[in-house]
């Protein structure tokens, strides 16, 4: 059985990680914007299409992790793919003049320790 407040603390771990407010999470999902706050209220659980959705749009987020909190979230920590249309509008991933040098991988690293790894997808 799921714990719907432990759920809704690793729903809004998913979405603090990725930088989304709950509406943009939700348009990313596919889901009403009501959903996601009823769910990380307590007032509704989650429904298998609505966790299907979260593991169709986010890869990094583990089934078991998301249910029952055991794995990891990020199922590959500090790495965001970035995805190949998205590659263009970053002109520090694009060809140097030369053209025979690119960009695969973006660390940076925060003053805290953390890092982010950001790879070409």
């Amino acid at each position: 059985m799921i714990n719907n407040d432990d759920f809704a603390k690793r729903l809004q771990k998913v979405i603090d990680y990725y930088a989304e407010s709950a509406s943009s999470f939700s348009d990313k999902i596919g889901v009403q914007r009501s959903s996601i706050s009823h769910i990380l209220s307590g007032r509704n659980k989650p429904s298998l299409d609505f966790v299907l959705k979260i593991l169709t749009s986010y890869p990094e987020v583990e089934l078991y992790w998301l249910l029952n909190g055991k794995g990891e979230f990020p199922s590959q920590p500090n790495k965001v793919p970035i995805p190949p249309e998205k590659v263009t509008e970053l002109p520090m991933l694009q060809k140097n003049d030369s053209g025979d040098k690119s960009i695969d991988k973006i660390v940076i690293f925060y003053k805290d320790g953390t890092f982010k790894e950001f790879i070409k997808g």
